[in-house]
């Protein structure tokens, strides 16, 4: 196969290949881009899911203390009833400031005799001025704890108090239980993870903000200041325990993923929710695919200034090759011409010494046949124009049907038969029909079967046996050995034309051989 090395390495080409680059490289940058941005946040969700633990159980173990806590209180004074309360609650309280714990014990205890009461906390006078309930708000608990709940408004500052009661004897009332600071407690949530963006808050299941960054929202109902819906709190359905949605923070403005998770205690049943901010996240990836870009740009332009040079190289070495190619192909066209011409004139020389003799031949046979049997002579006659048409007229390329030939044949073998009778036996086996639409070099079998009438002995008491086989893969055409004992002139002639024909086709060759009494000729087909 002629390869045109311009055409392989065209400046076309070389456009076509850079554009290739370009495009693949763009595809690479944007599935890239696609697998660091998908990457990266699942990474960051991962670390908003740790951040969104570790926040919730530091916000429940806090609850669970100051549950404690009043677990404490309470057990002290129904143990020891009126008689060391003060001395605990103060004990207590000194306690809680050495080891930073948020709760303050409180008391109030009213006498009913005397109306007085006795407090060690400003706040706990809301059980004694009525006039205050309004800045409470009552927190709903039905606890196995039994404490009581509420939240309390003083000086621009709210505080959580949880409380229990003792009735005495003598009808005195005494209030006890801890109050925690929500300023504080929610300090105190912000200090467990400095290093993490988010912040938390807590409500209850009736939606009332017991903790928040923003002040103002505290004691209000999450379902108005937020876009947090009730189905946002069924958590007990996903196999998680809790949701994750994308929300607008209503404390920052920005796009935040939202964790809501029920936080609930012997005292306390409601729900925490962490935020995590999301816009340092896109900042991130922002910067890898900034880095990226830039990265991608650098590797184009590499890209397309190698492309530059070699294309510059290339066109060097296009103008010699071209020439070089060139050259090589008229060579190649002026053997092929040389080799068809020779193939051609071997051909025609064949045709030129078959005809005179054959024909000199056939018509003595026909002489003598026309005074014998008319009728014969007749069929004789026809089936002599016959193969001197087909003598007469080649073929294209020199290559004819398998059928062509075998019919050719059969009437070349009749004429034959005409002349030597009984010297000759003729015998045609077709194994393979298919075969007989493939094909052959032209007047292959006639070349054959006359070399064999020309080079053996063929007389009535040694009758010459020629047989044709057509199989799958080629035709075999065998005749019994015995050779003449004078050499025959130009012996070798037909069967060079048929190697310089199937070398011209690059078949391999015909196979000529002897197989025991037989001389063995096969003729390999073409397709």
């Amino acid at each position: 196969m002629n390869i045109n090395f311009k055409h392989t390495l065209s400046q076309k080409s070389i456009y076509i290949a850079a554009l290739s680059a370009c495009l693949i490289a763009v595809v690479a940058f944007a599935v890239l881009s696609f697998l660091i941005t998908r990457d990266s946040r699942k990474n960051t969700e991962d670390f908003a899911k740790r951040t969104f633990f570790r926040k919730y159980e530091s916000i429940e173990n806090e609850f669970r203390n100051i549950e404690d806590y009043q677990y404490l209180l309470r057990a002290l004074i129904q143990k020891d009833g009126l008689k060391n309360y003060k001395d605990y609650s103060s004990v207590l309280n000194e306690l809680n400031k050495k080891r930073n714990l948020l709760p303050y014990s409180w008391y109030y205890y009213d006498n009913s005799k005397t109306g007085k009461s006795e407090s060690n906390s400003p706040l706990s006078d809301i059980f004694k001025k009525s006039g205050n309930t309004e800045k409470a708000i009552t927190l709903k608990n039905n606890g196995s704890g039994h404490f009581k709940d509420f939240l309390i408004t003083r000086k621009d500052s709210m505080y959580w108090m949880s409380y229990d009661s003792l009735a005495m004897p003598d009808k005195n009332m005494l209030y006890y239980g801890s109050t925690v600071s929500l300023d504080d407690l929610h300090q105190y949530f912000i200090n467990v993870d400095k290093t993490s963006n988010t912040y938390a808050y807590v409500f209850t299941k009736e939606g009332v903000c017991i903790t928040h960054p923003e002040k103002k929202y505290l004691g209000k109902n999450v379902f108005e200041f937020t876009d947090i819906k009730p189905k946002d709190t069924l958590c007990s359905a996903l196999k998680a325990g809790y949701t994750q949605s994308t929300a607008i923070s209503e404390y920052l403005g920005v796009e935040v993923t939202r964790f809501i998770k029920p936080l609930k205690t012997d005292n306390f049943e409601g729900y925490t929710v962490v935020n995590h901010v999301n816009f340092i996240i896109d900042e991130n990836v922002y910067k890898v695919k900034a880095y990226t870009t830039f990265i991608f740009l650098a590797a184009l332009l590499l890209i397309v200034a190698v492309f530059i040079l070699f294309q510059r190289s290339a066109n060097i070495a296009y103008r010699e090759k071209e020439k070089i190619q060139s050259e090589k192909n008229l060579l190649l066209i002026e053997n092929e011409k040389m080799h068809k011409a020779e193939v051609i004139t071997q051909l025609q020389q064949l045709k030129n010494n078959i005809n005179p003799h054959f024909l000199f031949n056939s018509l003595n046979s026909l002489y003598m046949l026309i005074g014998i049997n008319k009728e014969n002579a007749q069929k004789f006659t026809m089936n002599l124009s016959k193969i001197y048409r087909y003598l007469i007229v080649p073929p294209k390329e020199n290559i004819v049907p398998v059928s062509q030939e075998i019919s050719f044949i059969q009437k070349y073998m009749d004429l034959l038969k005409s002349r030597f009778d009984e010297e000759i036996n003729f015998q045609l086996i077709i194994n393979d029909e298919k075969s007989l639409e493939k094909r052959i070099p032209y007047l292959s079998l006639q070349i054959v079967t006359e070399n064999a009438i020309k080079h053996n002995i063929a007389t009535i008491d040694q009758p010459l046996e020629i047989i044709i086989i057509v199989d799958e893969n080629g035709i075999t055409v065998k005749n019994t050995l015995q050779p003449k004992t004078e050499s025959v002139q130009g012996e070798k002639f037909g069967i060079e034309y048929l190697n310089q024909i199937y070398e011209y086709f690059r078949i391999n060759s015909l196979n000529i051989s002897v197989d025991g009494e037989y001389y063995v000729c096969f003729l390999p087909l073409l397709t």
